[in-house]
């Protein structure tokens, strides 16, 4: 099997589950104790989840503080909803390609709050002069879009949601780890297991003086904001994979560019969706007109690949993203994704190019 679905999730670095098996382990090894103990086992549980909070704190801004939570979909919407559930003034904006844990959410909130969905262009961008609604409180806007790859100008809209009286939220999923963090946002949602880490786990950074709601209410485990019993072995293994992103970040880099060229190459005839240049090359997502996706992944059992956002599939309903961009609802069912990052071999992008292509042809394409 090729694996190349890096935008759905990432494999586990071996450095990661390396991190976590400790805390795994039996009752003569006390791995197991609960962070929140008073007793020795359980304080040493807790050192190392502060190490992995100080290791995940490095992939963010100075001056802010880092809250587990489940997944970049909790820290999401504890964010949109921790900071305007006890506001006046609810103004909300969004950008179309955001993911689904930022849209369904908005519009879970709408009532209670005014929505703006601020438009993109066929370059898949929002650019960074679209006009702001007025009292704003919140502008969230992705750094890297996790369907087609684009990068947008979170720095420049951080700056124009602040001089709008706003704060900025920003889903760096696709981009922690591997691009310099968002530098002017107010809170950062990220998952660990978009970036060699583990399932079950994320974090979002506040910036200081920022308060929050929590969602979740009990025993108030994680810094007031979001009770239950964290995991140890969930924090180290995120806490190891971000130490690693950050030593191999220049050699990630240089490999994903050397992916990237190769597959322009192999998939030369291909239409491109979003901008080729403002862009995170680990992400290919093309289109053929009249193409059958499902027939072609039928076909190509061997290779994961994506015919859209991993989060959305099953719905039947074309990506929003790409429709965002101008794509009909019938060029965007003509859609692929490929994603590729560290573990992937050049040979194994060639190979299975040379079996789409192959699927391609018996559908008559040339």
């Amino acid at each position: 099997m090729i694996y190349l679905d890096y935008q759905a999730t990432t494999p586990l670095a071996p450095e990661a589950r390396e991190a976590m098996l400790r805390w795994l382990a039996g009752p003569e090894e006390m791995g197991f104790a609960n962070p929140h103990s008073p007793h020795r086992p359980g304080r040493v549980a807790a050192a190392a989840v502060e190490v992995a909070r100080e290791q995940v704190a490095a992939l963010m801004p100075a001056g802010g503080r880092v809250i587990f939570t489940s997944g970049a979909t909790e820290a999401l919407n504890l964010a949109l909803r921790g900071a305007l559930q006890n506001d006046s003034a609810k103004v909300l904006a969004v950008s179309a390609i955001e993911h689904a844990a930022v849209l369904d959410c908005a519009e879970a909130m709408r009532g209670g709050s005014e929505v703006y969905v601020l438009p993109v262009g066929p370059d898949g961008i929002v650019p960074a002069d679209v006009p702001l609604p007025p009292q704003l409180h919140i502008l969230a806007v992705m750094q890297v879009n996790n369907e087609i790859g684009t990068i947008q100008p979170v720095d420049a809209l951080a700056e124009a949601a602040h001089a709008a009286g706003g704060l900025f939220l920003c889903d760096a999923v696709q981009g922690a780890g591997k691009l310099a963090p968002p530098a002017h946002a107010d809170m950062i949602a990220i998952s660990a297991h978009k970036l060699y880490g583990p399932k079950g786990i994320g974090a979002l950074w506040v910036r200081d003086g920022i308060a929050l709601a929590p969602l979740i209410h009990g025993g108030g485990q994680e810094q007031g904001l979001r009770s239950g019993t964290l995991s140890p072995a969930l924090c180290a293994g995120f806490g190891a994979a971000a130490a690693l992103c950050i030593n191999l970040r220049e050699s990630d880099a240089r490999h994903v560019e050397s992916l990237w060229a190769r597959a322009r190459e192999l998939f030369a005839g291909w239409t491109l969706n979003g901008s080729a240049d403002q862009r995170w090359h680990g992400n290919l997502n093309i289109r053929r007109d009249g193409l059958d996706v499902a027939r072609l992944m039928s076909d190509c059992r061997t290779i994961a690949f994506s015919a859209g956002s991993a989060c959305a599939s099953g719905s039947g309903r074309p990506s929003h993203v790409l429709r965002a961009i101008g794509l009909s609802d019938k060029e965007a069912k003509t859609a692929i994704r490929l994603g590729f990052g560290r573990y992937t071999r050049a040979g194994e992008l060639e190979e299975a190019a040379a079996a789409i292509h192959a699927a391609a042809r018996a559908q008559g394409w040339d």
